[in-house]
């Protein structure tokens, strides 16, 4: 349920711009990435992303560029 979830997210790294708690430091860092807003925009269309993953995966929409093949198309 919604409030169990409240309990396992509790942990000893602490937001210091909200208090939210987590079990995993690497859980802060990415939650800290929500208050720095959106720092990776996409040169092409301006949209823009919390991650350089996403941005890098976003970007690939403009270069037509497929990573997967359907194993039926070939």
């Amino acid at each position: 349920t919604r409030h169990r979830k409240i309990h396992a997210s509790e942990g000893p790294y602490k937001c210091g711009e909200c208090g939210e708690s987590f079990r995993m430091n690497r859980k802060l860092r990415r939650h800290r990435r929500a208050h720095l807003g959106e720092p990776f925009p996409c040169p092409e269309c301006g949209r823009s992303f919390t991650q350089r993953s996403s941005l890098l995966r976003h970007q690939s929409i403009h270069t037509k560029e497929e990573p997967y093949q359907c194993a039926e198309c070939k």
